[in-house]
């Protein structure tokens, strides 16, 4: 095979992966997305230790309005911020390597991220209307690493990996319930910084 026959080969490779695989994700997302959930967390860890809360205990665990409420705000910035900063860096990916981002495989793993992100959402709502709050951390954890994996067939397959971390994170933090919220700022902070790092090295 000479060299011409090579670089066709690799070039319909390339546009095959491009019509099969959301490619504009961008490490930096992962990386931004990681700080904010840490900081968010840490801030979150902050408070509930200034109320006094007995939640990193494993005791009899009390919770007040206030605080439920004010630790519900912080989830909702960190998201907020998270999603910005992949929408962000995306679009400039894409617009730096000319890739187009409303694609056939977009559509495919948005929906196929979203589903588990939706049940999970559910559990969550009621979780937190039966009381139940120490199970939050595990089950966020849980069904966003489901998430990452049922998504990871139609983007960089390195995702699933990121997602069998944060579900065996999960799982295990299903046995400390009193410290689910220092496993949620592993899961969602330090693994996000790591794995968007190593995906920028990658494919920078």
């Amino acid at each position: 095979m000479n060299q011409k026959q090579q670089e066709d080969l690799s070039h319909i490779r390339s546009m095959m992966e491009r019509s099969s695989r959301f490619i504009s994700l961008s490490g930096l997302s992962g990386v931004f997305a990681g700080l904010s959930a840490l900081i968010g967390g840490l801030y979150a860890y902050l408070l509930v230790d200034r109320m006094n809360d007995e939640y990193y205990y494993g005791n009899s665990i009390s919770y007040n309005e206030d605080l439920i409420f004010q630790l519900f705000f912080i989830a909702m910035l960190i998201l907020f911020f998270a999603l910005s900063f992949g929408i962000f860096f995306t679009i400039r990916k894409s617009r730096k390597y000319n890739l187009p981002i409303w694609t056939i495989a977009t559509k495919k793993m948005l929906v196929n991220l979203a589903i588990p992100l939706l049940v999970g959402g559910v559990f969550c709502l009621a979780l937190l209307y039966h009381g139940v709050f120490v199970l939050l951390a595990p089950a966020t954890l849980i069904f966003y690493g489901l998430a990452l994996i049922n998504a990871e067939k139609y983007t960089f397959s390195d995702i699933k990996y990121l997602g069998f971390c944060e579900l065996i994170l999960g799982c295990i933090s299903l046995f400390y319930v009193g410290y689910g919220l220092i496993f949620w700022i592993i899961g969602f902070g330090i693994l996000h910084i790591l794995y968007g790092l190593l995906l920028f090295k990658k494919y920078k």
